[in-house]
């Protein structure tokens, strides 16, 4: 097995590539990548379709009274176990509350199965959680990058790496999500660090 690579060695490596430099020089090193234990996915998982189309002062209270509701932690079976009236009272909407009773249903059949995630490509996990209603490919991609680690995920449906690479590109117009797919293949194996300074570049004025 191949050892884990440093911020400094990605932020080296990245360096060599001229339109990355200078926002690296300016921010620099990439945040190290976690893999979660298996016990917080689930959790995080509902957390994701929580927050989707949210502010996130919005999403953080509705996220907390459903804690506070279920004891702290987010299982599947005690999430099955509420009623509507229970998950309007969190200020769950319908959408949202369908869609994590479909994630606890298919965790407990098996369709969904995070305890072999950190064994699985990157491409098998997203085609699995893709199968969630209300899990998109951009919500198993952070899935990829915030919960499992990993190091090569191009979220190319997300609008801030379009405007962060168009940015550090100096385009005038923001890049097309068809041309992004392959823009950064260059860049591999450390896209997801490549995805983590367009985000800087898009925050900055």
């Amino acid at each position: 097995m191949s050892a884990t690579p440093t911020p400094e060695l990605i932020a080296k490596q990245l360096s060599r590539y001229a339109p990355l430099k200078p926002i690296i020089n300016e921010v620099g090193l990439p945040p190290t990548l976690r893999v979660n234990p298996v016990a917080k996915r689930f959790p995080t998982l509902v957390r994701a379709i929580v927050y989707q189309q949210l502010a996130g002062k919005a999403a953080a209270a509705i996220h907390r009274r459903l804690l506070d509701g279920v004891g702290g932690t987010v299982e599947p079976e005690r999430f099955l176990a509420l009623s509507d009236d229970e998950c309007a009272t969190f200020g769950l909407s319908r959408n949202k509350r369908d869609s994590i009773r479909d994630l606890a249903g298919k965790t407990l059949d098996g369709t969904i199965n995070v305890n072999k995630h950190g064994r699985m490509s990157d491409e098998a996990i997203v085609q699995e959680l893709v199968q969630v209603r209300g899990i998109g490919p951009w919500t198993a991609q952070m899935y990829l990058m915030n919960d499992l680690g990993r190091y090569d995920v191009w979220p190319t449906l997300d609008y801030g790496v379009r405007n962060g690479w168009s940015k550090i590109h100096g385009h005038d117009e923001m890049i097309s999500v068809k041309e992004l797919v392959n823009a950064a293949d260059h860049l591999t194996p450390y896209r997801s660090s490549v995805a983590w300074y367009c985000w800087q570049a898009a925050d900055m004025k």
